[in-house]
Parts: structure tokens; C-alpha cells; sequence
């Protein structure tokens, strides 16, 4: 499935009739020959938007997976980057396929990002396609935890994608995705949380906001616009402090989720 190098049919239901850690243990020797790796464009496009932001000093990856994400890290942090996961077999393959001579220098964590071992460690932080593995009742204490490992005036920075109308294929795809998860883990324990439309963007940039967070959504131009004229592409970036960049727009108001 997903070519001869991606993970067959038989080895994806293993994966998820197993816990989310063990799933992502045996799917690490795949998992970049798989559309749930961010694609290498969408690294770029982060990585450009929050060039200016800088310069950045120690940055982390959230929820790294094989770490694709310390890539754009790498291009905006001066002296060190880290990934955390709780995914041993996916450290592993990160391990493997990124040095850690510097600069920047890099290493790798095993954790829960539902509480990280960190504090004032980091003035940027970045996640890639993790949220479908958070409940929403999980939010606060995530938020609350990225915003103590952040120092004063750090960012906590994530693509967000328009999700697909009720009129496009995709939209039925990821809702039945969503729809059978639920009921495998209704069945089945441990339950594997991954779903695509449990959390909605406008809930997310409130969670932030009541953190702490000031939160502000950038436009990412290489996307394109919908029918509507919406940007399909934003990057969200909550601020440890301080007032909004010039050019940003503050969340409020200016989110359809």
C-alpha cells in the first residue's frame, strides 16, 4: 500500500488494532513512504514564514515522528534542535537518518507531549500533523505545558489546512476515517487516538488564547485560495508574550473551522 516501500494493507490494520506507541513502532520503518509523513513543500513553506521571525537559538519538534520537522528547524535555529516522542522505533529511524553534529546541534527525546520535561528551554517550538492524536479535552494541560517549556517571547507554531467541503471526495474519506476509529475504539483497548475532524481550529486558537498564548494566523501564499477567496494554507503562531508581529492577523474572529 502507498507503493513497494510503503506499508502493506495487513501491516496498517496491525498498526491499528494496536495502542497509538506501539502502532508508531511498527509503522517507523514505513512511515516516510506514507502520505501521514508532512510532505517536504509544507516544511518549506513554515519554515519561510517564520524566517523572519527570528533568529531562533534552541527549537522543538512536537510529536517529531521520524523527524522530517528538523529540517526547517535546522534552517532557523542556531544552536540546537530537539525532537520528542513517544514513539521508540519512530526516535529511531530519526536517529538514523539525521546527524547530530551541528550546528545545530541535534538530539532526540522520548516523552508525552502532555508533559514535557521542559522548562524555558526552548524560544520556538513547531508541530506538524499532530493534533488528531490529542482529545479535546487534553488542550489545556498541552497548551499549558508548550507554554512553560517556552521562554519569554517564544512561538508555538503549526500549519493549518482548509478542510475539504461536503461536495469534495475528501471530506467523506476523512469523515468515515474518523467514524471507524470510533468504533474500533469503542471495541478495542487501548484505543488508538488519531482523528482527522475531532478538533476544529477556531476551539484550538481559543485553548491557546486561555493559555497564555497570543495567537496569530499567517498566510501560507503557496497553497493557493479557494472558490471563496480563503487562504487553503495558514500557519498559526501563538506567542509566549508580547503584542502581534507586524503584517499578522489575531485569530479572533477570522477563523472558519
Amino acid at each position: 500500500m502507498f507503493g513497494p516501500e510503503g506499508p502493506t494493507l495487513r501491516e496498517l490494520a496491525v498498526q491499528a488494532l494496536s495502542s497509538v506507541e506501539h502502532g508508531y513502532d511498527l509503522l517507523a520503518p514505513k512511515f516516510d513512504h506514507t502520505p501521514f509523513r508532512t510532505p517536504d513543500p509544507v516544511l518549506d513553506a513554515v519554515a519561510e514564514a517564520l524566517a523572519p521571525l527570528g533568529p531562533f537559538t534552541d527549537g522543538l519538534d512536537l510529536c517529531c515522528g521520524t523527524g522530517a520537522g528538523s529540517r526547517p528547524l535546522a534552517r532557523l535555529c542556531r544552536r540546537s534542535v530537539t525532537g520528542i516522542d513517544f514513539s521508540a522505533g519512530m526516535l529511531d529511524v530519526a536517529r538514523r537518518r539525521v546527524p547530530p553534529a551541528g550546528p545545530p546541534r541535534v538530539s532526540w527525546v522520548r516523552g508525552d507531549a502532555r508533559a514535557l520535561p521542559f522548562t524555558g528551554a526552548f524560544d520556538l517550538v513547531v508541530s506538524f500533523g499532530a493534533f488528531g492524536h490529542f482529545l479535546p479535552g487534553e488542550l489545556p494541560g498541552l497548551f499549558a505545558g508548550l507554554r512553560a517549556a517556552l521562554r519569554p517571547g517564544g512561538r508555538f507554531a503549526f500549519p493549518v489546512f482548509a478542510p475539504p467541503r461536503p461536495t469534495h471526495p475528501g471530506f467523506w474519506l476523512l469523515s468515515g476515517f474518523d467514524a471507524v476509529m470510533r468504533v474500533r475504539n469503542a471495541l478495542r483497548r487501548p484505543p488508538f487516538v488519531m482523528y482527522y475532524r475531532a478538533l476544529r481550529l477556531g476551539a484550538v486558537l481559543e485553548e491557546l488564547e486561555r493559555a497564555g498564548f497570543t495567537v496569530e494566523l499567517r498566510v501560507l501564499p503557496g497553497f493557493g485560495r479557494r472558490a471563496d477567496g480563503s487562504p487553503r494554507g495558514r500557519l498559526v503562531v501563538a506567542r509566549n508574550d508580547g503584542a502581534p508581529e507586524p503584517g499578522a492577523h489575531t485569530a479572533a474572529g477570522r477563523v472558519n473551522s
